[in-house]
């Protein structure tokens, strides 16, 4: 979940799409993990868990946590959640929990793994503008933004039966460097890494756009969290056995 300030009092949320996305399409009962700093010992509590989803969220990462970060006016950032998640990551990974990551959670990906971020990509010559129209209503924000490019041979690529899909676009970072280990599942048109995985665990997929919103309705969303959530019930049959 993220920290944040709700008039004069922290609380801690998480996006009603994330778990609609869980439960409708991955057929998964979600257990929201509160952001603390320091970060509270997650270790009993991933002992009894079957995956660990990072969710997007309005802030970003600060740029103290990765090479070439800066700040600006009005940067929201969550400085307990990168507390929690960083860490969270490589935790999972050592336990080799399936680990579903969207927009700022791939980007927690990349930079607990050591690679780098664009703190603004819209400002990088040659790359595309990826925030959303801030005015709009939701059904254009999240509608079709460009197309990407799926890697032959991906998970994507398996996941969508074809190339290239066209998919939505609400982010002002991105990744720059990409962490050792991790390979590119998806580009967009500027060459931006939209998608990664690792193929070093049995499922880490990460992508850039906004799959939870109205998973049921999308094919390759849908298909995304039908296997995260597989993904989750093998890891919960491993444990049983």
């Amino acid at each position: 979940m993220d920290r944040r300030m709700l008039g004069p009092h922290p609380f801690h949320v998480v996006g009603d799409k994330y778990l609609r996305a869980l439960v409708e399409a991955a057929d998964a009962i979600p257990v929201p993990l509160p952001s603390w700093s320091p970060p509270l010992d997650m270790a009993p509590l991933l002992d009894r868990l079957d995956g660990l989803l990072l969710t997007g969220s309005p802030s970003n990462i600060a740029p103290e946590r990765y090479p070439g970060g800066y700040g600006w006016d009005g940067n929201l950032l969550d400085p307990e959640r990168d507390a929690t998640t960083l860490p969270l990551v490589q935790e999972a990974i050592a336990r080799r929990l399936p680990l579903l990551a969207i927009c700022r959670g791939l980007q927690e990906v990349n930079v607990a793994l050591g690679g780098s971020l664009y703190p603004q990509v819209h400002a990088v010559p040659g790359m595309l503008d990826h925030r959303e129209p801030a005015d709009a209503p939701l059904e254009v924000q999240y509608g079709p933004a460009h197309p990407v490019r799926l890697a032959p041979g991906g998970l994507l690529r398996r996941l969508a039966g074809r190339d290239e899909v066209v998919v939505n676009s609400l982010h002002g970072q991105g990744i720059a460097t990409l962490a050792r280990g991790l390979v590119v599942e998806a580009t967009a048109p500027d060459g931006l890494v939209e998608a990664v995985r690792l193929p070093q665990v049995p499922f880490l997929l990460g992508v850039q756009w906004h799959p939870e919103w109205r998973a049921c309705a999308n094919p390759l969303s849908r298909a995304i969290f039908r296997a995260f959530g597989a993904a989750c019930r093998g890891q919960a049959l491993d444990e049983v056995a």
